[in-house]
């Protein structure tokens, strides 16, 4: 789909007003951020993709798997030298 649009004006501000099949197209709606790249004369416009969140459960359930490594870690540092080591 090729579409022809002009900048528009708005104070001190630019922009591009899109058709909403365009942004249904991109997968997009009114407020979607979007990544916005020039490629060799190209504007490639891409919806950002959302920050992962996590719940409180997640965050606690890696800081055990975490606690778990740090003592294994420690144990194997703790351990007799095998030759050579320093």
């Amino acid at each position: 789909m090729a579409l022809q649009r002009k900048f528009a004006a708005k104070a001190a501000r630019r922009y591009l007003v899109s058709p909403p099949a365009l942004l249904k197209m991109l997968g997009a709606e009114v407020g979607t951020e979007l990544t916005l790249v020039v490629d060799n004369g190209t504007l490639i416009a891409t919806p950002a993709l959302p920050k992962k969140r996590y719940t409180l459960a997640q965050l606690l359930q890696r800081a055990d798997e975490t606690a778990a490594l740090n003592k294994q870690a420690s144990a194997w540092q703790a351990g007799a030298r095998v030759v050579n080591e320093t």
